[in-house]
């Protein structure tokens, strides 16, 4: 799917792919993540098979609203709450300044902790 809207000089069409893209540069981005991980086994398979490019993020468009996931794996000592808060809000302005559409949600899901 992709997200739409029009202007003054007509159509804009956003993939779900490109935002997921900017997304993970900014999730990448973020003080403590140390990777992005794939949430499920078919999202692995794809990943091995190279389908995806942006593993670990999941984006969802519904009307103008954008819903995101994302599967991260942290640096060890960092306080959990304080990079996953950091992490949503930082993704939230990316892709909302790179799309001009509201971001509704951004879910972190922490599936593990690197030393």
């Amino acid at each position: 799917m992709s997200v739409n809207t029009n202007n003054i000089y007509g159509k804009i069409s956003i993939s779900d792919k490109s935002i997921a893209k900017v997304a993970l540069k900014a999730t990448l981005d973020c003080y403590g993540i140390v990777e992005t991980v794939a949430g499920k086994l078919t999202d692995s398979i794809s990943e091995f098979l190279k389908f995806d490019t942006a593993k670990g993020i999941k984006v969802t468009t519904v009307d103008d609203r954008i819903y995101i996931d994302i599967y991260a794996m942290i640096k060890f000592g960092v306080s959990i709450s304080a990079v996953a808060e950091s992490l949503k809000q930082s993704v939230k302005y990316a892709v909302e300044n790179f799309t001009g559409m509201i971001v509704d949600t951004v879910n972190v899901n922490i599936v593990g902790v690197k030393l």
